[in-house]
């Protein structure tokens, strides 16, 4: 039984005797135990250097005392638990370090393709479930293998500290029931935000492994299929990506009015990104009102310049009108 701990079969008969007798010498428990003084005592010297037995003089005999079970048994108990945890660490490196070498040795280990909506959801709940810090999502209209709502993993991985950052597509959001399901997420302690376009549906599970469908959703009469994939130069690419959207989406905030709960947009985090001064001149005449003609003059350029520079500077911060991108441009600190 106490294997686990380092003692073999006498060590342990020796030592359940002791606790019965509480203390005694070499020659009465060889006797007891049916085996010879000698082996008797290497057994007491073993239990004496594990910490179970005290050893002291009495007359020409050495008498030996038993160590309580919870103090003497209990540190050898934490000590094993110490070491199979470096053990388990060293495994864990050991598991990065082949998967690597595999991956170099062969480029499929990169990417596995998952087919089918039930596959595919199993991979879902298997990469939530085995995330330990963060997960990024995409979230689109048109689920392809489970509809938000359905994502039960995400509250349970809320709850162990796992931080959701989400950024939802603006058309996901006008589907039915999205507000309150969104809402309940936020409320548990996910990070949304919302874009009006995004170009994939994805996962990346703590920037190690990510998962996002290969073809668009109803794109053709057969089953589904996605892309699981691990530490590379695409996943990283992946990552940028989020990044990138995450920086220009919508923060969103849960609102409880009289009408019911409703989700509250506020202006994306300021970037680094500076606008050059030309664009900037360009802004603070299109805040002002100023026709696209005027503007065209007064830098010199085409009309049709100025609209291609303003559906650029609409496509840098994701707004869909005119009035969006001044929004918007107030928030970036660029008017």
């Amino acid at each position: 039984m106490f294997d686990a701990v380092g003692l073999d079969t006498l060590e342990e008969r020796m030592y359940r005797l002791l606790v019965g007798v509480i203390e005694s010498d070499a020659a009465t428990l060889a006797g007891t135990l049916d085996v010879t003084a000698e082996e008797a005592q290497d057994v007491l010297d073993s239990l004496y250097a594990k910490g179970l037995v005290s050893q002291h003089r009495h007359g020409e005999k050495s008498r030996f005392t038993v160590t309580a079970p919870d103090i003497g048994l209990g540190q050898l108990l934490l000590s094993g638990q110490e070491a199979l945890e470096r053990a388990r660490t060293a495994v864990a490196h050991l598991t990065d370090e082949y998967r690597s070498s595999v991956r170099r040795r062969d480029a499929t280990q990169l990417v596995e393709v998952v087919t089918g909506a039930p596959a595919i959801r199993q991979q879902l709940r298997n990469l939530q479930l085995g995330t330990r810090e963060e997960a990024l999502w995409f979230c689109r209209s048109g689920h392809v293998a489970m509809p938000s709502e359905e994502n039960s993993e995400e509250f349970e991985m809320l709850a162990r500290g796992v931080r959701y950052q989400v950024i939802y597509e603006q058309a996901l959001l006008e589907e039915p029931g999205m507000i309150g399901n969104v809402a309940g997420g936020i409320r548990k302690g996910e990070q949304a935000r919302a874009t009006p376009h995004l170009p994939v549906r994805m996962v990346i599970a703590d920037r190690k492994v990510a998962l996002c469908p290969l073809v668009r959703g109803g794109d053709g009469p057969g089953e589904p299929t996605a892309a699981l994939v691990r530490d590379s130069n695409l996943l990283a690419a992946l990552i940028a990506l989020f990044e990138s959207y995450w920086a220009n989406a919508s923060p969103l905030h849960v609102f409880e009015g009289s009408q019911g709960t409703a989700l509250q947009r506020s202006a994306p985090e300021r970037t680094t990104n500076a606008v050059g001064d030309d664009d900037l001149y360009l802004l603070s005449l299109l805040v002002a009102g100023v026709s696209d003609k005027a503007i065209a003059t007064a830098l010199s350029i085409s009309q049709r310049t100025v609209q291609r520079r303003v559906k650029e500077l609409m496509d840098r911060v994701g707004a869909e009108t005119r009035m969006q991108l001044a929004w918007q441009a107030a928030r970036h600190g660029w008017v």
